[in-house]
């Protein structure tokens, strides 16, 4: 029986020695983790954003005319 016990133990250390050594998923993480800071520093810039997008956009409509 401890004989069983400690291969069964030996084959759960391997499992998560080789879950923690995969970064198969590490790729998806970072871009999630950079999706994450960048809606939120558009969330706390929001007016300001906003105002740069409409100033912008008049900009190019007042230069538009011009042609």
């Amino acid at each position: 029986m401890q004989k069983h016990l400690k291969r069964l133990n030996g084959t759960v250390s391997n499992a998560i020695y080789e879950i923690a050594l995969d970064e198969d998923g590490v790729g998806v993480v970072e871009i999630i983790l950079i999706l994450v800071v960048l809606i939120s520093l558009v969330v706390i810039f929001k007016k300001q954003v906003t105002q740069i997008v409409k100033d912008i956009l008049n900009k190019a409509a007042s230069d538009a005319k011009g042609i």
